[in-house]
């Protein structure tokens, strides 16, 4: 899959799925910005990463919920690369796991504007640019909750179903101009987030203890999210849009989660 000369925005992008993404990107060609909210040490191991790849890179620092900051990177991003052919919707975060009895209105909102607020507001910034183009690619990350919608998930599991509904009317909008919209849904995948959500749920500081039986005896690698992306961004896959694939090695009949 060939990505040279194209510029990719990659979301929470400094470690993880996002991490996974901005250098499985850069090793097809393209040149790579991406957001980070607070982990300057990370994005900037990121960044070498990036480079000793031979790409260009940008890292800059921005809050997803906060339209404004989001306005600038992408601005900032034009401004150093001339132009933005892909976007990776991955920043996000888990819930605590309570059910809605117990769940603070603050939480319900801060899923709400990490999850849905955070991808429509870099979306909406990046469009103009790829509408000039006549082409480009916008990704979403979901979940495999998505297809589960456990017991004390309710604002995770509500923010990536929004997620699903927006990329699903945004490839209807956006087809016209030659902007496909897609979304991938992980399953477990070996990453910091993975880890807060097994001392959340298990008490454990071990991924493994998720599940009790593991589809190909492993969790999810970032690489495995990040090689689908970079199919669906390439010109190999110029006939598929509005589509949701889970990447959970058929996993999900394997799940025992508690119930909340």
């Amino acid at each position: 899959m060939d990505l040279q000369g194209r510029v990719a925005i990659v979301t929470g992008g400094s470690r993880g799925i996002g991490k996974g993404c901005a250098l499985a990107l850069a090793e097809a060609g393209a040149d790579i910005a991406i957001a980070y909210r607070k982990n300057e040490a990370a994005a900037s191991k990121t960044a070498a990463e990036v480079k000793a790849l031979g790409r260009r890179f940008l890292a800059y620092q921005a809050d997803v919920t906060n339209d404004e900051q989001v306005r600038a990177m992408v601005a900032k991003t034009v401004e150093t690369f001339g132009r933005i052919d892909i976007l990776v919707n991955n920043a996000g975060g888990p819930s605590t796991g309570r059910r809605l009895i117990n769940t603070e209105a603050g939480e319900m909102q801060h899923q709400i504007n990490t999850h849905i607020m955070g991808p429509f507001y870099f979306t909406k910034a990046v469009l103009p640019t790829m509408r000039q183009q006549r082409k480009g690619n916008v990704i979403f990350i979901s979940s495999v909750e998505t297809k589960l919608f456990p017991a004390g998930h309710i604002p995770y599991a509500v923010g990536k179903s929004g997620v699903e509904a927006m990329a699903k009317c945004l490839s209807l909008e956006e087809r016209d101009y030659g902007i496909r919209v897609n979304v991938v849904g992980p399953g477990v995948i070996d990453t910091d987030m993975s880890l807060r959500v097994a001392r959340a749920l298990k008490g454990s500081s071990n991924i493994m203890d998720l599940l009790e039986k593991w589809p190909f005896g492993r969790p999810g690698k970032p690489s495995d999210i990040a090689n689908l992306i970079k199919f669906l961004v390439s010109d190999k896959a110029s006939y598929i849009t509005g589509q949701v694939i889970f990447v959970d090695g058929g996993g999900i009949q394997m799940w025992d989660l508690p119930e909340g």
